[in-house]
This record gives C-alpha cells, sequence and structure tokens, in this order.
C-alpha cells in the first residue's frame, strides 16, 4: 500500500498550503481531492501545494489537480505547485502542466505570485 499524507499549513489568511508527502496514486488521490474540497469550503482558493516531499505522482494523481482548477480559478484562485523534486517536475512537464499551472521552485515564490497576480 502507498504512503502518502497532506498536511494544512496557513502562512497568512489569504494562502492555504498543501504539504505532500509520500506516493500519490490512484490508492491515494482521494486524500489530495478531500485536501482540494476542505480548501474551497473554507473559501481558501488561493492554494499553494508544496511537492518537496512528494516521491511519486501517477496518472490519477495528476487528474486530481485537473478535477479541481477550474472550480479553484472560478472562485477567484489558483493552484500553484511549489519545490517539486526533479523526477516529479519531469511528470508533470512531461504532460504539460507548466502551461496550465503556474510551478515555482520555492514556496516563497509561489506567495509572491500571488502577490503578483492578485489571483
Amino acid at each position: 500500500m502507498s504512503s502518502f499524507s497532506v498536511t494544512f499549513r496557513s502562512p497568512d489568511d489569504e494562502v492555504c498550503v498543501l504539504d505532500l508527502k509520500g506516493e500519490l496514486d490512484a490508492h491515494t488521490a482521494s486524500e489530495l481531492e478531500a485536501a482540494f474540497q476542505k480548501c474551497l469550503d473554507d473559501q481558501r482558493s488561493r492554494i499553494i501545494v508544496h511537492g518537496g516531499d512528494l516521491q511519486y505522482i501517477s496518472s490519477a494523481g495528476l487528474g486530481v489537480f485537473m478535477a479541481y482548477i477550474e472550480e479553484v480559478r472560478e472562485q477567484g484562485g489558483d493552484i500553484k505547485i511549489a519545490a517539486l523534486q526533479p523526477r516529479v517536475y519531469n511528470v508533470f512537464d512531461l504532460l504539460g502542466f507548466p502551461v496550465l499551472f503556474d510551478i515555482t521552485s520555492t514556496e516563497d515564490e509561489a506567495v509572491q505570485r500571488f502577490s503578483d497576480d492578485g489571483a
């Protein structure tokens, strides 16, 4: 069974940070779905996914990002992805996610981008 966890942080009143750890696949994707839904239920649409401890992502995991991005943007926010490990970033890159998502090297950069674009 895959090991995966999502924890929440709020560095300020505007941004919700989801720290991902472990392997995000078909068995664990529901945990990320629940995390995105909790952010939306709490009216927190500025979401940063911190992937520094994410070791693996499958197509099911990537699908969760796609399932929520439209709803998050409709609420005036965005999902920014930060601090991915190179091998995990390569998966995102191969599937064209950098065109659809703002992917940054650091969490601070992602926070700054929210300030810059007002999203």
